[in-house]
């Protein structure tokens, strides 16, 4: 928080006057981030004293618990000229976190316009094109010359325009034209000439992940949405589309960690919520190092007459599943950008599989000087065959893991990201000590027989 601004809300009385000035000169995001360290009582009056015309832009800015004091505290009157305020993406999601109570009163508040744009957008699937949108955009008409488009722009007072959607009278979606181009249009030039009559578009029930990669594969900064007819309902914004990012990776980061995934912030959280968002998949991942158990319970014979296996044991299971982490992570990162697709499986493995043999070759040369430098066993030959063979062999089926499971689950349309660090990493584990007892069996002359 600006240290000016916290001398003057903590000083007392407050300069009033001082801290208007201050705030007219500040970004809304910058005023927005100061309510979050304000007390109760602080965060009503500092928010009484916004002029009206900044209010609703700050309101958008500020955090879920504070926007719901400053509700409850307002008049009918105050709230309901807030809500129109806001765009309508923004209403809405104030809405889905806020209790009844708060969104009974909210929407007794506003018009019946907005109250209807609000529940056509809390309709719509999470995580859809259609639940993100505003519908607040300027639309021209074909057959507009420019000094009509300009007194529709006038008239209208679009916030935030650099596009303008050209629609018939159905609303359907034909083109588009930036302000620029207006700008430097003659004025008996018609829209329909000058407009771009090709238009990167969303459907409403699109998944948002989908709007995302168009606004990075087009560089957007807004981006049409359309019903199943083509008939324009709203846009997104570039704003939009870096929370999309935001939230997505958010999500994909947890579930590769093994976490329920959550929109709330860290210290938002109570202990409570936070371990019951982690032990679930612990839980899982518990149950399945049973699988690790086993096979080291099938060797015990094996252990017991060769001790020195135990001491390369740790360093094979990790190998094994930092490897399939590794590449799990680049593979489910390639598919999130749509570097790769499922029609690729055999071109990735392949270059996967030489990636693990360079790699396992490497290592194992590496290792096998470290065993045969301070290992004293009288089967130190064989050993240190033993354990290279093993890692090499872990390496080349831990990165095909790695790759293959990402890219089947998104075949069969399951989250990949699920399939990450932690799946990955517990059946590398059993594969490197299967892979490990195999080799030894064969090779060590301790073991056989």
């Amino acid at each position: 928080m600006n240290e000016k601004i916290l001398q003057i809300i903590n000083a007392h009385p407050i300069n009033t006057h001082e801290l208007r000035r201050e705030l007219s000169i500040m970004n809304m995001v910058d005023i927005g981030a100061i309510f979050d360290a304000l007390a109760k009582d602080k965060t009503i009056q500092i928010f009484r004293l916004l002029p009206k015309d900044i209010a609703a832009n700050v309101f958008a800015h500020i955090e879920t618990d504070k926007q719901q004091i400053i509700v409850e505290a307002l008049t009918d009157n105050e709230v309901g000229h807030i809500i129109e305020g806001l765009f309508s993406d923004d209403a809405a999601d104030f809405i889905e976190e806020m209790p009844a109570n708060v969104v009974n009163r909210v929407l007794r508040s506003v018009s019946d316009e907005k109250r209807a744009t609000i529940n056509q957008l809390l309709q719509y699937p999470d995580d859809s094109v259609g639940s993100i949108m505003t519908t607040e955009y300027m639309t021209l008409r074909e057959d507009f010359n420019l000094i009509e488009a300009f007194a529709e722009i006038r008239e209208k007072k679009m916030k935030g325009l650099h596009t303008c959607y050209i629609v018939r009278r159905d609303k359907l979606l034909v083109g588009s034209v930036t302000l620029k181009t207006l700008l430097l249009a003659k004025e008996h030039e018609r829209i329909g000439d000058i407009m771009r009559p090709t238009v990167i578009s969303a459907q409403t029930l699109d998944d948002q992940e989908k709007a995302a990669r168009l606004f990075r594969k087009y560089d957007l900064l807004s981006l049409p949405v359309v019903d199943k007819e083509g008939r324009m309902v709203g846009i997104i914004t570039v704003d939009d589309a870096v929370e999309i990012v935001e939230e997505e990776t958010t999500e994909d980061f947890e579930k590769m960690a093994a976490i329920l995934p959550t929109e709330d912030p860290y210290l938002k959280i109570g202990v409570f919520k936070h371990a019951y968002k982690r032990v679930g998949w612990l839980l899982i991942l518990m149950l399945a190092a049973i699988f690790t158990e086993l096979v080291i319970a099938d060797a015990e014979d094996f252990l017991a007459r060769m001790p020195v296996l135990l001491v390369f044991m740790p360093m094979l299971m990790d190998m094994g599943g930092n490897v399939g982490s590794q590449t799990s992570t680049l593979i489910i990162r390639s598919m999130a950008l749509d570097e790769i697709v499922f029609r690729d499986v055999l071109k990735v493995w392949w270059r996967e599989f030489r990636v693990a043999a360079l790699c396992g070759v490497l290592l194992s040369v590496l290792n096998a000087l470290r065993i045969i430098v301070f290992n004293r066993e009288d089967d130190v030959f064989f050993l240190t065959l033993t354990v290279s063979l093993t890692l090499v062999t872990v390496i080349i089926l831990s990165k095909s893991l790695g790759c293959l499971l990402p890219m089947t689950a998104k075949k069969l349309r399951l989250d990949p990201a699920v399939l990450a660090t932690p799946i990955i990493k517990t059946l590398a584990d059993v594969v490197a000590l299967v892979m490990y007892f195999a080799i030894a069996a064969m090779l060590l002359p301790g073991l056989r027989g």
